[in-house]
C-alpha cells in the first residue's frame, strides 16, 4: 500500500466485499442487537463465507495468506457499522487465533485454525484479571503441574467473547518465583473442560460484544495444551499486544468514518433558521476537524500495519520499534475517536442522544479505546520508553 493510502485492487475488493456484507446483513440488525446486548447468531460463519476470517493465516489452514494491513482494513470496514462487533471479530481472529497460529505446534494449528477460518470456532484471549489490569505481568492465575496435567486456578476479567467462545487462549503463572519470566500460555476448548465458570459483564458501551468474568477452579489441562514452551508466555503476550493494538485501531477508524459520514449527511438535511446547518461555520469547523482526525488516525494505523508486514519475524515488545508504533497507533486512534464521536453527537443535537441514531452507539463504543488493549497512559509509557532508547533514531 502506497503512502497515499491507494489500496491495491485486491485490497479494494476486500473492502467492497466486507462493506457490502456489513451494510446489508449487519446494519439492519444493529439497533436490536445493541438494545438486547446480543451478538448476532452466525456472525463468524458469515465472515467465513466471504473469506475474511483468518485473513492473515496461511492458506493451508483456510486463511487468505495476506497481512495485517488487510486485517486492519477488514476491522475498519466492519467498524463502520459496529465498533463493538469489529472488536469481537478482532478478539477472536487476532488476539486469540493469530496469537495461537504464531506460537502453536503444527499439530495444534491443524486442529484449531481451519475451524477458526470457517467460523465454526469463536476465540477469546485471557490476560486481564480483577487485580492485574495494566500490570499484566502481576497476574495471579496459577497453573500447577501434576503428573502430565496442569491444574488451573484463578480468574480473568473483561474477556471479549468470553461467554460465547469455543476456544480460549490464556496466560498463567507456572513459576511464581520467576515473576514475568515464569508465565506460560495455554489453550483449551471450552466444551472439553470442567471447573470453568463464565459470567456476563454488563457494559454501557460495546453492547453487542459479549464480555465475561471467567473463573478457573481446579480446571485441568493436559500438558499438550501448553503453547510456545514452558515459561515463554511473557514474550508471547507482549508480541501479541503489538498486533492487537495495530489491528484493533481499525475498530476506532471505522467508527470515526461512520461518525463523519453520518454527520455530513445529517448536516445537509437538517434545516434550522431556514437553511441546512451545514452552511453554519461552527458545523463546518467540526466536520473539518473530524475529517482531519480520521485521516491522521488512518495514517498512524496503516503505517504501523504496513511496517509490521514488512518485518520478517514481526516480534514486538520492549526494545522494538514495533512496540512504539503499535502503541502510538492505538493511542492516537483511540483519543481521536472519542473526540470525533463527541463532535458527531453535538452536530446531531438532541437526536444524537437518542439510541435510534447510530452516532449515539458509536459515541458509547469509542470510549473503550482509551482503556482497552492497554490504557492511554500505558501506551504513552511504552512510547516514551522506546523514544528514550539509546539507539532510537527520529523519523522511524
Amino acid at each position: 500500500m502506497a503512502l497515499g493510502f491507494e489500496f491495491t485492487p485486491e485490497q479494494q475488493m476486500i473492502e467492497e466485499v466486507v462493506w457490502r456484507w456489513a451494510s446489508s446483513w449487519l446494519e439492519p440488525q444493529m439497533a436490536a442487537l445493541t438494545e438486547q446486548d446480543r451478538m448476532p447468531p452466525g456472525l463468524f460463519q458469515e465472515l467465513g463465507k466471504i473469506g475474511v476470517n483468518g485473513i492473515a493465516f496461511e492458506e493451508e489452514y483456510g486463511g487468505a495468506g495476506l497481512g495485517y494491513v488487510e486485517t486492519l482494513l477488514v476491522y475498519e470496514t466492519i467498524g463502520r457499522v459496529s465498533n463493538a462487533l469489529a472488536m469481537s471479530v478482532g478478539a477472536s481472529q487476532t488476539l486469540c487465533f493469530d496469537n495461537f497460529r504464531r506460537n502453536a505446534t503444527e499439530e495444534q494449528k491443524r486442529a484449531i485454525l481451519p475451524k477458526a477460518c470457517s467460523g465454526e470456532y469463536i476465540g477469546c484471549l485471557g490476560i486481564t484479571e480483577p487485580n492485574a489490569g495494566s500490570d499484566a505481568m502481576g497476574m495471579a492465575t496459577r497453573a500447577v503441574k501434576t503428573g502430565t496435567r496442569y491444574v488451573i486456578n484463578g480468574s480473568k476479567t473483561f474477556i471479549t467473547n468470553g461467554t460465547v467462545a469455543d476456544v480460549m487462549l490464556f496466560y498463567a503463572k507456572t513459576d511464581r518465583a520467576r515473576g514475568a519470566h515464569g508465565i506460560s500460555a495455554f489453550y483449551f476448548l471450552t466444551d472439553e473442560v470442567t471447573g470453568l465458570t463464565r459470567e456476563k459483564i454488563s457494559k454501557w458501551g460495546m453492547r453487542a460484544s459479549p464480555t465475561a468474568l471467567i473463573t478457573f477452579e481446579d480446571m485441568e489441562l493436559p500438558e499438550e495444551n501448553l503453547i510456545g514452551g514452558l515459561n515463554r508466555g511473557g514474550a508471547i503476550l507482549t508480541n501479541g499486544l503489538c498486533t492487537e493494538r495495530i489491528t484493533l485501531s481499525g475498530c476506532c477508524l471505522g467508527s470515526q468514518r461512520a461518525c463523519l459520514e453520518l454527520s455530513i449527511r445529517y448536516a445537509q438535511e437538517r434545516v434550522q433558521f431556514g437553511k441546512p446547518i451545514a452552511s453554519f461555520q461552527f458545523i463546518q469547523g467540526k466536520l473539518a476537524d473530524m475529517y482531519t482526525s480520521y485521516m491522521a488516525s488512518k495514517w498512524m494505523a496503516y503505517s504501523a500495519a504496513s511496517y509490521c508486514d514488512s518485518l520478517t519475524n514481526k516480534v514486538g515488545g520492549k526494545g522494538t520499534d514495533l512496540d512504539r508504533k503499535a502503541a502510538a497507533a492505538l493511542l492516537f486512534c483511540g483519543e481521536m475517536g472519542t473526540k470525533v464521536a463527541a463532535d458527531a453527537v453535538q452536530i446531531h443535537g438532541g437526536y444524537g442522544y437518542c439510541p435510534e441514531y447510530a452516532v449515539s452507539r458509536h459515541y458509547l463504543d469509542q470510549k473503550l479505546w482509551d482503556i482497552g488493549a492497554g490504557t492511554a497512559e500505558i501506551r504513552r509509557m511504552i512510547i516514551a520508553r522506546e523514544l528514550l532508547r539509546d539507539n532510537f533514531q527520529s523519523g522511524r
